[in-house]
Parts: C-alpha cells; sequence; structure tokens
C-alpha cells in the first residue's frame, strides 16, 4: 500500500512530472496494486464463490483499461478522429492478454515446478467451472465477428454483449463457496474474525482499484510520449503500449497465484478477463459515444480497424477451442505467443489479414478434433445448478522421509 501513495498523492494533487518520472512512479503504484488484488482476492474465497472471486479481480484489474478505452470512446463522440484509437486500445489488450498473457502463466508454473516444486510437470489442467468461461468467450467471439461485416460498434451489439456478460455474472454467484488454501498476506487477512476480514478485503480491493485508476493514465501517457520521440505510428502506440500500462496487473496478479502454487487460479482470472473485455469493455463504448456524442450511431471504423476486429476475433476463437478440453499444453502456448509476437513485424493490412486466416485455419482444425467436447460444456454452463467441482489445484509433490526410506 506504501509503494502505492506516491502515485495517487500525485495525480490527486495535479503535480505534473516528466515521462520518466510519471512511467516510474506511476508503474510502481499499479505494481503494487496488483499484488494487493491477489491477495484480497485469495482472501475473499472464504466467502464468495472461487469463480466469482477471481471474476471480481479481473474486473478490478481490467479497470485501467476501461479508463484508457472509454476516454477515447468518449472523445470520439466530438472528434471521430479518436474512435480509431478507441478500436486499437481495445484490439491490442485483446491480444495482448490472450497472445502473452496466457502463454506467460504456463511458462511461469513450469518454470515454478521445474526450480521449486522438482517436478516435470508441464501440462496446466484447468478446474471444470471453467466451462463457464469458455461459453461466454465463445458468445462473445461471435458476436466480435459481426463487427467487421456491420463497420461499426453499434447499440445492438452492446445489448448482446451486456447480456452476455450479466448471464456469465448471475451463473458464477450460484457457484459453491470451496474453502480455499491460503499463504502468505492474504492468510493474515482470512485469521481475522468474519466482519473485520469482509471489511479488509473491501478496503483492498478498493484501494487498490483507486490506485490503478489514478495511476494507469498518466503511465500511459507517459509510455506514449516516450515512444513518440523514436517515431512510431500512433495508431499502434495506443494499441500496444497503453495496454500493456493497463494490462500489467493482471498479469502480475496471474503471476502471484502462480507463485503461491495457485496457477489454475491464476489461468481462470486471466481467462475471466478475457471474458469481461470481450463482452463489458466492447459494449460500452458505443455507450460512451452515443452518449458523448448525442447519436444512436454506431462507434465508426474504417478498413484498418475492421482488419484489426476480424484478427482479434480469430485469435479470440482459436483460444476457446484451445481451452476448451481443460489442458494448456506447452505447445498451444508457444503457437499462441508465436502468432503475436510475429504481428510484430508487419504492419501491412493484408499481411495482418493473413494472421488473422492462420488463427482460423488452427482454430478449424482443432474444431474437427475436439468438436465432440462442446456439448458437455454447454450442458455445465447452463446448467441451472452450480458446475459440479473436480480435482483440486495442482498439488506439490511430498518429499520423501529419510528415515523411512
Amino acid at each position: 500500500m506504501a509503494m502505492g501513495l506516491p502515485a495517487i498523492t500525485l495525480r490527486l494533487a495535479g503535480i505534473d512530472t516528466s515521462p520518466e518520472v510519471a512511467v516510474a512512479v506511476f508503474g510502481l503504484g499499479i505494481l503494487s496494486a496488483a499484488f494487493l488484488l491477489g491477495a484480497a482476492s485469495e482472501a475473499s474465497q472464504h466467502d464468495i464463490p472461487a469463480s466469482l472471486s477471481l471474476a471480481l479481480l479481473a474486473f478490478v484489474a481490467v479497470l485501467p483499461e476501461y479508463a484508457v478505452d472509454l476516454l477515447f470512446a468518449w472523445r470520439a463522440g466530438t472528434d471521430p478522429e479518436q474512435a480509431q484509437f478507441a478500436i486499437a486500445n481495445m484490439t491490442g489488450a485483446n491480444r495482448l492478454l490472450l497472445g502473452i498473457g496466457w502463454s506467460f502463466v504456463l511458462f511461469a508454473f513450469i518454470a515454478r515446478n521445474k526450480w521449486i516444486v522438482r517436478s516435470p510437470q508441464r501440462v496446466l489442467t484447468l478446474p471444470r467451472t471453467i466451462n463457464l468461461e469458455i461459453v461466454a468467450m465463445g458468445l462473445a467471439t461471435l458476436v466480435a465477428f459481426v463487427i467487421p461485416l456491420v463497420g461499426n460498434i453499434n447499440l445492438i451489439m452492446s445489448a448482446v454483449l451486456l447480456a452476455i456478460f450479466g448471464w456469465y455474472l448471475f451463473r458464477l454467484s450460484r457457484q459453491a463457496v470451496e474453502e480455499p488454501d491460503i499463504g502468505g498476506p492474504a492468510a493474515v487477512v482470512t485469521d481475522l474474525p468474519a466482519v473485520r476480514r469482509r471489511i479488509v478485503v473491501v478496503l483492498l480491493f478498493a484501494y487498490a482499484g483507486l490506485a490503478i485508476i489514478l495511476s494507469a493514465e498518466p503511465f500511459a501517457d507517459g509510455l506514449i510520449e516516450l515512444g513518440e520521440s523514436l517515431g512510431i505510428d500512433e495508431f499502434l502506440l495506443v494499441q500496444w503500449l497503453a495496454p500493456l500500462a493497463s494490462e500489467s496487473p493482471e498479469f502480475l496478479a496471474a503471476l502471484y497465484l502462480v507463485w503461491r502454487g495457485a496457477a489454475r487460479h491464476g489461468m481462470t482470472a486471466l481467462i475471466s478477463s478475457k471474458v469481461n473485455q470481450f463482452t463489458l469493455l466492447i459494449a460500452s463504448l458505443p455507450i460512451a459515444f452515443a452518449i458523448s456524442g448525442g447519436t444512436l450511431d454506431g462507434l465508426p471504423m474504417d478498413s484498418r480497424q475492421e482488419g484489426e476486429v476480424f484478427l482479434t476475433a480469430a485469435q479470440s476463437l482459436l483460444g476457446v477451442l484451445i481451452i476448451l478440453d481443460r489442458r494448456f499444453t506447452i505447445a498451444e502456448a508457444v503457437v499462441l505467443a508465436g502468432l503475436f509476437l510475429a504481428q510484430f513485424l508487419f504492419t501491412d493490412n493484408d499481411i495482418r489479414l493473413g494472421f488473422a486466416i492462420a488463427y482460423l485455419v488452427l482454430a478449424g482444425a482443432m474444431l474437427i478434433r475436439r468438436y465432440q467436447l462442446i456439448p458437455p460444456v454447454l450442458a455445465d454452463a447452463f446448467s441451472r445448478g452450480a458446475i459440479p467441482a473436480d480435482e483440486p489445484e495442482e498439488a506439490e509433490p511430498q518429499k520423501a522421509d529419510p528415515q523411512q526410506a
């Protein structure tokens, strides 16, 4: 909490700083908030379903993305040039989260098993409850494919995406409360009496959210100012540098959970963040645009932005099919990270369309192999009760007792 105070103080006092100082101070504020979110999410599992607490973590962690993207959409109501930046920021954040975030969690999971746990485990098995996220993300992906065909993000799409998000939250609330295995700072909070514990958890979430909201914009602006001096395209700066700042709390919170031995929870948090961004975030853009501009028209796009949305939807479809079997392998992580990183080498729209086709070809191949998994996943997601729990979090192998040997 102390590490976040300089960022909060500078922003509330309205003190302007150089880009270098802004990146350092506000970046530290985001870093501190990320770890507070991880601890608060773990502690909250005593009182609400684990899936819902992870969704809450995901929602608070993506607040910087909402703040930056909604700012662009709001400005677009009176300045149409700002619309491209809203689309750029949204597509960049979504692709960064799936292309790097998911893979980074698996690589961290493998590294922890190798060096700390001394285990050769290289496959991350996800809980059965992830079926809900799979369906929500799949439905949102279908809507995303419609956006380039229409040429804008309109209020009808907002209504559909908000309905998907509302259904997702309702189903999360039906999940059973599990007794979590908690250690570290979160254990200190969970040892408090129930009322005090809940108050502290709420305050942790609120403080972390405040630090992120106040730090994200100046951190992103500082990065952009530094990047502009290097002569980088403005669209690409908004698409990648700003999301890199706003997505860092999610990545750090997920890595914190991996370090705590809760890799499945870390991965679930990132998948839930993807659901948040692909439903609530996209749905919010035309609403902000409509209120600011006093119009019912959708948020406009040109051919470049339509291609970026199509590429993002294609990547999302592959992501859905990769986790359809609830197993995330190193080969799948390499494919996601490799295709994502390769995009930085090419800015031509036709070449980036080729990447989208590559995603679709891989998705089609996986669909042929895994189509039989779709009915049980849908059955879990649309069942009336809670999704049954499966095996517990990955257990660390116990060391042999020398005396017994």
